[in-house]
């Protein structure tokens, strides 16, 4: 139970990070299935679960208030029940993807309830304001994240605290075959959230970019991350070609002159 508790918990945060001060990226699920992964002492799993999800969720962004699978809690609570079964971690790996991508979908069914319970903190803010009670707007302003907090605390604490014995029955009653389609569905789900990402991205107007990353990657060798240092040169470089000569701004020649 105190595990649960802790996993549910983490879920809580991982909102409040999402929507206040963002500490360390806790909305990620990345973040949400890496750290997941350390409390249930499985911190490969959590990263494998985590990534996979960040990838599937890269072009994926709640715009206008839309409501979207909820993918931090369902790394969450893929890591968690995925860690109670045996096996090596591409098994656990598949497990947790069948636990966490339908859980993400199902919990986005509770968002709504989230965001419209707080509306009621709302309005009663409002009159606290006329009111000129600035205690009880403050009061209002902290416990109108109760409603946010709770549709992803209560989900996991009953997900984790109730479903290990009952993943480990699903486990056993799984054919290999279904497992191995898992895998190979995990595989794919990071190039459809690369797809996603691409079509927000101007890549008609940058494809050379693209071209450059791909011919350091396929004909170079060169390791992801020194890719990754790479294009931040290059960004910096662009930014400054772009933006340092510009008429009034920091660094310019005109600007040196005032």
């Amino acid at each position: 139970m105190f595990q649960a508790l802790i996993l549910a918990l983490w879920a809580t945060f991982c909102i409040y990070d999402t929507l206040g001060p963002t500490f360390i990226y806790a909305g990620r699920p990345l973040i949400a299935g890496t750290v997941a992964g350390m409390i249930v002492g499985d911190p490969t799993l959590g990263l494998a679960v985590g990534g996979t999800l960040e990838l599937t969720a890269l072009g994926v962004y709640t715009y206008g208030g839309a409501t979207i699978p909820d993918y931090p809690t369902g790394a969450i609570v893929g890591t968690a029940l995925a860690a109670a079964t045996s096996g090596d971690l591409s098994s656990k790996l598949a497990i947790g993807l069948t636990i966490g991508i339908p859980a993400a979908v199902l919990l986005a069914a509770l968002d709504p309830i989230g965001r419209f319970l707080p509306t009621f903190w709302i309005h009663a803010a409002d009159r606290a304001a006329a009111e000129g009670d600035s205690r009880r707007l403050t009061l209002l302003h902290w416990t109108a994240f109760a409603p946010w907090g709770l549709v992803r605390f209560v989900p996991t604490f009953v997900a984790v605290q109730a479903g290990r014995s009952a993943v480990q029955n699903i486990q056993d009653a799984i054919p290999a075959g279904f497992t191995q389609g898992m895998t190979l569905v995990g595989g794919m789900l990071p190039a459809v959230g690369f797809a996603m990402l691409l079509r927000i991205m101007p890549v008609n107007r940058y494809w050379y970019m693209l071209t450059l990353g791909f011919v350091l990657f396929a004909y170079l060798q060169v390791p992801l991350q020194g890719i990754a240092i790479f294009g931040v040169g290059i960004a910096a470089i662009f930014m400054a070609l772009k933006y340092g000569s510009r008429p009034g701004q920091p660094g310019s020649q005109e600007a040196a002159h005032v």
